[in-house]
């Protein structure tokens, strides 16, 4: 049998359920997995007593008969989630020493299925950022890349935490949060599965905000089945959060099962028509060729103002941090910073200027900017209206075809550093990504060709709204057909 660590969350769970093995003997197996792969940096707080008393929780729970959905599922949660009695902040130096009451919505269903919290995963601070190196708490390494001897090598963001946690075998899945595509580019680059839901299916209550109208929650695991499995308990109604959708789950799981249905692929022409690095046109190469897979067949959609959704992103993106980030003052929690004989005002200027990073304090200029007086309708405004546009196109396009395919990401992980004197560069990485969190519809990426040097690239199907257990369906047999190397590029 394999070991432990290196079983999918299908085989653990129905492990501890026949008592193959307990609980507690995975708990023990990840918690010391996480502790001798610290290099990795992909937590920022380890939870091993919390893990041990929910394994033992599920052990009994086995034990009486009630064996739950997720028994002894071992999983990370970004550190975004609220966490009763655990600190949680949100990779930022400003939320340092804030420990919540309550327990996110999503985190509280998934625990409550019996999934075990190893600890919380390291992020960009407060998502801002596609390689964790904006992190307070430092950057996560790909595991990927430590396994091919390729050096320090980015693990993606803002999930790099997560991804790298599932990648590293320190967990089985890890809950994460998608702004602009921060579940599917480190998943990408990790050569996981990450999966962003239809907005409103998985409830932000309980989430850190950084852009309300495009966080989403999701889930990152090794495979299709695996995330499946763990969505199936993290989606559902929930009254707190006032843009929750009441959809009738018809089970991801049994989706993801039933592979080989026809599909009609959509490959936009727009951004075919971008060209970029050889690594890329493999990418494009091998969604061209998904007719190879019986019942599917490639077609050229047509987007046309797909291009201006990395702008429309970005300004509605800061303008809204710029609203939800002013809560951190130093008044209520976390960071405070005081100088002597200094007024109130000084406290919030000397808490935000040390608590923020330089990069969340670029965008919450800018966002307040676009905000500002005379330049809110040439800005937000404007951004609005192109992200209905692209909304509009996108579910038009879909009309004609079951899915869409593109590249999850324009490069393969980059080393660290790779992207620091380039701003620009490093905001292109979400070029494929953020036409999703703009219009809500449902995405997931997988594990696609392999880049020249070896590290992994992914694919990215979404498609219709509320539609997401037909997406599973797909991205299942699309991800047997290049495990099994069906479709070449």
């Amino acid at each position: 049998m394999k070991g432990i660590t290196s079983l999918d969350v299908a085989e653990i769970r129905d492990g501890v359920r026949n008592r193959v093995f307990t609980a507690r003997e995975v708990a023990s197996a990840f918690i010391a997995a996480a502790s001798e792969a610290a290099d990795l940096n992909a937590f920022i707080v380890e939870t091993p007593e919390l893990a041990l008393a929910a394994a033992d929780a599920a052990d009994a729970a086995v034990a009486n008969g009630r064996a739950m959905p997720l028994a002894g599922v071992p999983i990370g949660i970004k550190d975004n989630y609220c966490l009763a009695g655990v600190p949680a902040t949100a990779g930022s130096k400003i939320l340092r020493g804030f420990i919540p009451t309550y327990t996110a919505t999503v985190a509280q269903s998934v625990l409550e299925a019996g999934a075990i919290c190893i600890g919380k995963t390291n992020m960009d601070e407060f998502g801002m950022g596609s390689s964790t190196e904006n992190s307070a708490y430092g950057v996560t390494r790909n595991p990927a890349a430590a396994n091919s001897g390729l050096g320090d090598v980015v693990a993606g963001g803002s999930s790099g935490g997560a991804a790298a946690a599932v990648a590293g075998k320190l967990v089985a899945a890890s809950l994460a949060s998608d702004t602009g595509g921060s579940i599917r580019q480190p998943a990408s680059f990790c050569g996981v599965v990450g999966y962003k839901p239809t907005y409103g299916l998985a409830s932000r209550w309980g989430l850190i905000a950084y852009a309300s109208s495009l966080d989403q929650a999701g889930v990152i695991a090794r495979t299709v089945l695996d995330t499946a499995i763990i969505a199936d308990q993290a989606l559902g109604l929930d009254l707190k959060d006032s843009t929750s959708l009441d959809w009738a789950n018809p089970g991801l799981e049994n989706a993801a099962l039933l592979t080989g249905n026809p599909c009609r692929v959509g490959i936009p022409r727009q951004l075919l028509a971008m060209g970029g690095t050889a690594d890329l046109r493999r990418c494009w190469e091998a969604i061209q060729n998904v007719g190879a897979i019986p019942g599917w067949e490639a077609v050229e959609v047509d987007l046309p103002s797909i291009g201006y959704a990395l702008p429309a992103y970005y300004v509605i993106a800061l303008c809204e941090a710029s609203s939800n980030l002013s809560r951190y003052d130093g008044t209520k929690y976390g960071l405070r910073v005081v100088p002597d004989g200094q007024c109130l005002l000084s406290m919030y200027e000397e808490t935000r200027s040390e608590g923020f990073s330089s990069e969340t304090k670029k965008r919450i200029l800018l966002g307040t900017f676009a905000l500002s007086a005379g330049y809110y309708e040439a800005y937000y405004l404007r951004a609005a209206k192109v992200r209905r546009k692209i909304a509009d196109e996108i579910r038009c396009a879909l009309e004609a075809v079951d899915v869409i395919a593109l590249p999850t990401a324009p490069t393969p992980a980059f080393g660290i550093g790779g992207h620091q004197d380039d701003p620009l560069e490093m905001y292109l990485e979400d070029v494929f990504t953020v036409p999703l969190n703009l219009t809500g519809f449902p995405g997931i990426s997988i594990p696609g060709p392999t880049a020249e040097n070896g590290l992994p690239m992914g694919i990215q199907l979404f498609g219709r709204a509320l539609a997401d257990d037909a997406l599973f369906s797909h991205a299942a047999t699309l991800e047997r057909a290049l495990a099994n190397r069906a479709i070449t590029s």
